[in-house]
């Protein structure tokens, strides 16, 4: 069973990602990656992971933006990919990379203190 969500998650990725990038047109989404899908165990429910470039304000008003388009993104991902049932849908911001380039960052600055 794992097997299956961890498929579907994999194909709900690429197909959000590309409903995002290229038939949403809400001004709020901006620059947005799909960074990772969870399924449900039982396949009804999946949590969207996602990054953008922009500040705080420009992230919270890409997450309000995606969360308004669920229903049409549930939609399309129904046309799309064939299920018996399309999980629910809740977005969720990324915050992974900037916690990497934090880390990169704060080890760049252990460096630069280390006598050579």
């Amino acid at each position: 069973m794992a097997y299956r969500s961890n498929r579907l998650a994999e194909e709900l990725k690429n197909e959000i990602s590309r409903i995002v990038n290229q038939e949403l047109r809400d001004p709020r989404v901006g620059f947005v990656t799909i960074t990772t899908v969870k399924v449900s165990p039982d396949l009804k429910y999946a949590r969207i992971y996602f990054s953008v470039l922009g500040s705080e304000d420009e992230k919270k008003a890409t997450l309000e933006a995606l969360s308004s388009a669920a229903g049409f993104i549930r939609r399309q991902i129904g046309l799309r990919i064939k299920l018996r049932h399309v999980p629910e849908m809740t977005f969720s911001y990324d915050d992974t990379v900037e916690h990497g380039d934090r880390m990169m960052r704060i080890f760049e600055d252990i460096k630069k203190e280390l006598p050579q």
